[in-house]
C-alpha cells in the first residue's frame, strides 16, 4: 500500500497523561480494522478493537520476521537488531522456550523480595532526601535498570558505566559500546557461569544469540516498566478516591496491578508491526499479502465491546482481560517480572509516603509523547 491523504498519519499524537490519542476511539469506533499512513508514507492496517486484536496476534498469517526484513512496510527508520520480536516460529519457539524458566511465575516470585527490597530503599532515599521528589527520576528508572543488572548479572561496580552504555543504545546514538560490554560478559559468564540469566543460558545459547538476549531485555526491559510505573503514580494521584481506597485496602493491590496495566497507555499502539505473508481477512477486512498490519492494543484496553465504563480507573476491575502484555506467542515474557515491578514501587511509596500527593498541578506534569513509548519526563511529589 501507497500513501493515500484520505486516510490519518500514524502515530497519533496523544494528550499528556494516562489518556489514549482520541483518534483511536474514533478509529474503533468506525471499524475494526483501518488504514493508517505511516511516517515513511507507506500505509498499514490499524487494529483497534479488542477482539480483533486478539485474532490477530494470535494469528500465523501476520509475520513479525517479516516485518523487520528489509523488504516489508517499516514503521521506524532503523532496523531492529535480530530478537525473540523479530523471528517467528519455529526459531522463536525454540529460543523462547529456552528463556521462559527465567521470566516464570515462580522465578519472579523468589525476586519478589530482593524488589521490595530495592523498592524501599529508592523511597527511603527519597524520604531522606525531602520534598518535592521525582518519581521518575528517583523510583521508575532506578528500579527497572537494577533489576535487569541482576538478572544479566551486571557486576555493582559497572553499573554506572552499564547506565551510560544503555542510555545510548537506547537513544539510537551508540550500540557498540553496550553490544562490546555484553559480548564481553557473555565470555566472563561461560568462564563462571553465576546464578544471573546469561549464566545459565550459556549451555544452551551461542555467543550472538546471548548478546540479542540481552539486548532484547534492554529494550523491553527499561523503558517501558519505568513508563508504566510513573503513569501510574500520576493516575492514582489525579483520583485521590482510588489512590484512598488503595491505602486502606492493601489486598487490592493485585486488581490494581492490572487496571493499572490496563488504563495507562504507555506506549503509542500497543504492540509491534506484523506483515501478511497470505491473503487473509480481519474484522471483515481483506488483508492482501505483504501487507503491513498495526495492533493498538491501547485502543482494544479501552474498548467498550471489552470493559464496562473503560475510561474509568476502577482499581477492583475484575475480570480485567488486558493486552497491556499482549496475546499469542509473542506475549510479553517479561510479564511477571514487570508486576513485579510495579507493585514494588506502589507498595514501596504507600509504605514510606503516607500523605503522597502531586507537588504539581496533574496538566503540568510534561510527558513524551513522541516515539514509540510514552509516560512522564518527570513527575514531582511531595507528602
Amino acid at each position: 500500500m501507497r500513501k493515500d491523504d484520505r486516510v490519518p498519519s500514524y502515530p497519533f499524537t496523544g494528550p499528556p497523561g494516562p489518556r489514549p490519542a482520541p483518534d483511536l476511539a474514533a478509529l474503533r469506533d468506525a471499524a475494526p480494522v483501518a488504514r493508517v499512513s505511516l511516517p515513511s508514507g507507506a500505509l498499514a492496517w490499524l487494529v483497534t478493537r479488542h477482539e480483533e486484536n486478539r485474532r490477530f496476534l494470535a494469528d500465523p498469517a501476520f509475520s513479525r520476521a517479516a516485518a523487520v526484513s528489509g523488504a516489508g512496510p517499516r514503521l521506524r527508520s532503523r532496523p531492529q537488531s535480530p530478537s525473540l520480536a523479530a523471528m517467528d516460529p519455529p526459531e522463536h519457539t525454540r529460543l523462547r522456550r529456552l528463556v521462559t524458566g527465567a521470566f516464570s511465575g515462580g522465578t519472579v516470585a523468589r525476586l519478589r523480595s530482593w524488589l521490595d527490597e530495592a523498592a524501599d530503599s529508592l523511597v527511603r532515599d527519597m524520604v531522606a532526601a525531602g520534598p518535592p521528589a521525582d518519581v521518575v527520576a528517583s523510583l521508575a528508572r532506578p528500579l527497572p535498570f537494577l533489576a535487569i543488572c541482576r538478572l544479566l548479572g551486571v557486576p555493582v561496580c559497572d553499573h554506572a558505566r552499564f547506565h551510560d552504555w544503555v542510555t545510548a543504545h537506547l537513544d539510537g546514538t551508540d550500540d557498540d559500546a553496550l553490544l562490546g560490554y555484553l559480548a564481553g560478559l557473555v565470555t566472563a559468564k561461560r568462564k563462571e557461569p553465576g546464578e544471573d540469566l546469561l549464566g545459565e543460558l550459556t549451555g544452551v545459547l551461542d555467543d550472538a544469540e546471548l548478546v540479542a538476549l540481552g539486548s532484547t531485555l534492554l529494550v523491553a526491559g527499561l523503558q517501558p516498566p519505568a513508563c508504566m510505573i510513573a503513569g501510574s503514580v500520576q493516575a492514582l494521584l489525579a483520583d485521590p478516591g482510588q489512590l484512598a481506597a488503595l491505602r486502606r485496602e492493601p489486598g487490592l493491590m493485585d486488581t490494581a496491578v492490572e487496571e493499572l496495566l490496563r488504563y495507562v497507555p504507555i506506549a503509542v499502539s500497543g504492540g509491534t508491526m506484523r506483515v501478511a505473508v497470505r491473503a487473509t481477512s480481519l474484522g471483515g477486512q481483506r488483508i492482501e499479502e505483504g501487507e503491513a498490519v498495526l495492533p493498538s492494543t491501547v485502543a482494544a484496553n479501552r474498548d467498550p465491546r471489552a470493559f464496562t465504563d473503560p475510561d474509568r480507573l476502577d482499581l477492583a476491575r475484575t475480570p480485567n482481560p488486558h493486552l497491556a502484555f499482549g496475546h499469542g506467542p509473542h506475549r510479553c515474557l517479561g510479564a511477571h517480572l514487570a508486576r513485579a515491578e510495579l507493585r514494588a514501587a506502589l507498595a514501596a511509596l504507600l509504605r514510606h509516603m503516607p500523605g503522597l500527593r502531586p507537588a504539581l498541578p496533574d496538566d503540568q506534569v510534561t510527558w513524551r509523547t513522541t516515539g514509540l513509548l510514552r509516560g512522564p519526563e518527570h513527575l514531582p511529589v511531595t507528602w
